[in-house]
Parts: C-alpha cells; structure tokens; sequence
C-alpha cells in the first residue's frame, strides 16, 4: 500500500504512453527492435512497470513514471542504497533516464513470497517468514549505522500528524466512500478524537526504521533468498510497524502458531525481554495498520474503479474487528466503531 496524498495517488500513465517511452528508451539503450515489451501488475501508486526482453533474454523491469524524473532525488533510488548499506537484498539500479521518467531495475522475476506460498510446504513456508522476520531485524539493528540527517528514511516518521491522517483518510475512503455512512457529526468527533489518543500512544514508542509496507507482495524469492521491492516509503516508527505488515497482512492470512512462532523470533533476535509488552504494542499497532489499509482499499475500489483489492478489505476488516476486541485501550473506539463495520449504526 503505497503513498498516498490527501486525494490518494495519481493515476499511472496511460499504457500507449508507457510503450511509446518504452520503446525510446530501448532504441536510447541499442537494443533490438524485436525487444518485447510487457506490461505488469503493478501496485496502488502513479507508475507503472514493465519487463523489457531482448531477444538474447537478458530482461529488465522499466518502472516509468508519470513524467520526467530528477533520479538523484527518487526515493526508489536513494532508498535503495541506503538499504544496500543495512544490507537488505533490493533489487540493482541499473540505469535511468530522466526526460523519459524511467528507472532501470533488475529483474527479479514474478515470483512474490504470496505466489510462492501456495504450492509450499509448512516447513518451508516457516523458513521463509523467519527469513523475512530477519530482514526485519536487519533494518532495526542496521537503521542507527546508516542513518544520516539528510537521507529521506530518516527525516519521515510515524508521527501524530502522520498517524491521524492515515486514520482520517479511513473514515473518508472506508465509512464514507466504501460504506456509504452519513456519520453524525457527534460521531465523527468522538472517533477523531478515539484516533487522535491512538496515534498519540503510536508516535510515542520508541522509533526504528520501518519499511511501511512489508507483506507478502513485497517480498520476492529471487536466486533462493528473499528480496525486498517497495520501499521508496521507507520511515521511522514503532518496531511493530513492519512486523504487523508481515504477520497481519491483507493478502495472505497466517496461522496463529506461525505468528507466535515468529513474534518469538523477533524477540530472541532483538533481545526484547518483555514478550507480554511487544504483543500488547503488536495488537495497537493492529488496528492502526489494518484500518490504514482500509482506508486504501477503500479509496483504490470507489475512487480508482479497482475492484482487485475487494478480497484484501475483507482481510484487513477481520483483522481491525479482532484487535479491537484483544486492547483493553480499545474499548471506546470498538464501542464507537464495531458497529459502523457491521451496521449502520451512527448514520445522520
């Protein structure tokens, strides 16, 4: 789930625009003119991806961009080397052209860890999750021996002002927009002030460096270890932020043992002592990333027309609903909220 501004994120280019700098660059990089070019799923954001296949198959993804680019300044850059220093795998930067928009990336194939989980065994689906739960570690432990005050990562927060806009946009782009609920204005006070004291606790916690959007689309298998695409985004906050990402995440639905086993994970590997406390930062952390995400997929299925996140909505809702019944700080906002999810109750 990408950045989105007030308005959410600008529409990518439109696919005979893509092609046609598609096509430049290639003639740009003296390739064949028999190079394929094929468009891919993309995410929620304004650009738009694609592979690009000489006929000797050494193929490139082309991210392209809405318009010209300063590749200098494009966090997809910038963000990238500084995980290289954690290190984290990314995938290679290999060229740009600015007049173009055009970022040249490696190919690291199709294979996310959600497609790859399908057809795996129990045994390697644990391995890979306790990998990703490394990856994790890595950027927390390696956050401080990289950080500098001018890189991006390290001037963006989870911050109160951040916290509450994103929750915001949920009652916008879910109860609003998703729902249709003409919510009182009583109602809509009490719950931005439920969300306000929520962020507060949030941005309150001590800050790592988060990826903000780690889960399993994000992951790729590439050369038998995970790598990590999607990270432009990248932000301090709570140490719980990635891992809610992984474990609670809207397109793939984990056992309760595998979640254990991996939160366990995380604490041995960071030496936290206080198990009961990261569950409890954990299940927070819950409804604020879920209802984040439904805000997003509420604003990407009324607003962008794109019915493809219909299914990962329901996810995230089951998972707003069921840690809003395990925090005990909850209570008013479950009282408040629990209802506009099921009904329609506080409809002006």
């Amino acid at each position: 789930m990408p950045e989105t501004t007030s308005a959410g994120p600008g529409a990518p280019p439109a696919w005979a625009d893509v092609e046609a700098r598609a096509r430049t660059w290639i003639a740009r990089a003296g390739l064949p003119a028999a190079t394929t070019v094929t468009r891919l799923a993309g995410d929620a954001s304004d650009r738009c991806f694609v592979r690009i296949a000489p006929p000797d198959g050494t193929t490139r993804i082309l991210v392209v961009h809405a318009g010209p680019i300063r590749p200098a300044e494009l966090p997809l850059v910038t963000v990238a080397a500084l995980l290289r220093e954690v290190p984290v795998p990314v995938p290679d930067t290999l060229g740009a052209d600015a007049e173009l928009g055009i970022v040249v990336l490696e190919d690291l194939g199709d294979a996310t860890l959600e497609a790859a989980l399908a057809a795996a065994s129990s045994d390697r689906r644990d391995a890979w999750y306790r990998d990703a739960v490394d990856l994790v570690v890595a950027l927390q432990q390696g956050g401080p021996r990289i950080r500098r005050p001018d890189a991006l990562p390290f001037r963006l927060a989870f911050d109160i002002e951040k916290l509450t806009w994103e929750l915001q946009f949920f009652r916008e782009h879910y109860l609003d927009g998703y729902r249709r609920l003409a919510l009182a204005p009583a109602l809509r006070d009490a719950l931005a002030g439920e969300f306000r004291t929520l962020a507060e606790q949030m941005a309150a916690e001590p800050r790592v460096l988060c990826h903000r959007d780690f889960h399993s689309r994000n992951l790729m298998l590439h050369a038998d270890r995970l790598y990590v695409i999607d990270f432009q985004d990248a932000r301090m906050g709570p140490d719980t932020y990635d891992l809610v990402s992984l474990l609670r995440d809207a397109y793939v639905e984990l056992d309760g043992a595998v979640i254990d086993r991996c939160l366990d994970h995380y604490r041995q590997s960071m030496g936290v002592t206080d198990g009961a406390a990261l569950r409890r930062r954990f299940i927070r952390t819950t409804v604020q990333r879920s209802l984040k995400a439904l805000g997003t997929f509420g604003y990407q299925i009324t607003v962008r027309h794109n019915d493809r996140y219909a299914g990962a909505a329901h996810r995230a809702l089951h998972y707003a609903r069921g840690a809003l019944e395990l925090d005990p700080d909850r209570q008013r906002l479950r009282d408040l909220l629990v209802p506009l999810l099921d009904g329609d109750a506080g409809v002006a």
